[in-house]
């Protein structure tokens, strides 16, 4: 099973506070963790964790973080060779704020992740797709215009997208505040479409119309940064193995539920063996 994603590469700075700020407001006694992050990095260590073989193409900087928000992924195997440096670019940076209850809220400074352009992509996508839109749209559509096989369109965080990438993709996966944002307009192709609802689950429709839901199984949340990039990974690797709908979405949503149980985005993403050991019971 053979996986490329086009995606974002991002430090964590991670501060877990006693609440989130409301605006104006400052929060005391949190304490600092970094992690490596970004959508396309998240969702491409999840997806090897899974089971599934992985290139990532995306950019860093010439800096010392890029080591740090690499350093995952190179030792579980991903594929990196599609990663350029970027010399004049810092890498990207995530600032997170996290509750008790693992609510989050993030600022994004895209760096060089705002430098990934059309030409950095192979002229042609062999195998399964992923792409989210923390890169810029042209660099998206252009891979998703590549690909020759599924495509996943992870459409966060909300902007417009093109008529083309709506119909193309064969998945696309949103959460309730980027489906009602796209309203419509995601059920216009012929491909199905995922609205995940965090801990209420998630529901796959095809041309509008629910085919499959599922419920995550109960567990303690600690932080729920990386569990919506967990559960992308996850839906794809059981719709690329044959799972049936609702299969899918179970196991996606247990995928999502044991990163959630975990600190840091990438530090989070389940091994196959936990997501099946939580499906058992």
């Amino acid at each position: 099973m053979r996986i490329t994603v086009v995606g974002s590469i991002n430090l964590d700075l991670v501060a877990t506070a006693p609440s989130l700020p409301a605006p104006g407001e400052t929060v005391t006694g949190a304490t600092l963790a970094r992690h490596p992050g970004g959508k396309g990095a998240n969702q491409a260590l999840a997806a090897e964790k899974l089971g599934a073989e992985v290139c990532l193409i995306g950019r860093v900087g010439d800096d010392a973080m890029s080591g740090e928000a690499l350093a995952l992924m190179a030792d579980m195997g991903v594929d990196l060779s599609g990663v350029e440096t970027d010399v004049a670019a810092p890498t990207g940076v995530a600032l997170i704020a996290v509750d008790p209850s693992g609510e989050n809220q993030i600022v994004v400074a895209a760096g060089a992740n705002h430098f990934v352009t059309p030409e950095q992509l192979p002229q042609r996508i062999e195998g399964a797709l992923i792409v989210q839109l923390e890169l810029p749209l042209a660099t998206v559509e252009a891979a998703v215009g590549r690909s020759t096989g599924f495509v996943c369109a992870n459409l966060a965080p909300a902007g417009p997208v093109s008529e083309a990438l709506l119909r193309r993709a064969d998945l696309i996966v949103v959460n309730e505040i980027e489906a009602a944002y796209y309203g419509d307009s995601l059920h216009r192709g012929g491909g199905r479409v995922v609205v995940t609802k965090g801990a209420k689950g998630a529901s796959m429709y095809q041309r509008g119309v629910e085919m499959a839901w599922a419920t995550p199984p109960a567990v303690e949340a600690v932080d729920a940064t990386g569990a919506g990039d967990a559960f992308v990974a996850a839906i794809v690797v059981a719709l690329l193995e044959g799972m049936d709908p609702a299969e899918a979405l179970k196991f996606a949503c247990a995928a999502g539920a044991v990163a959630a149980t975990r600190a840091g985005a990438q530090p989070s993403a389940p091994e196959r063996e936990e997501v099946e050991a939580l499906l058992a019971g």
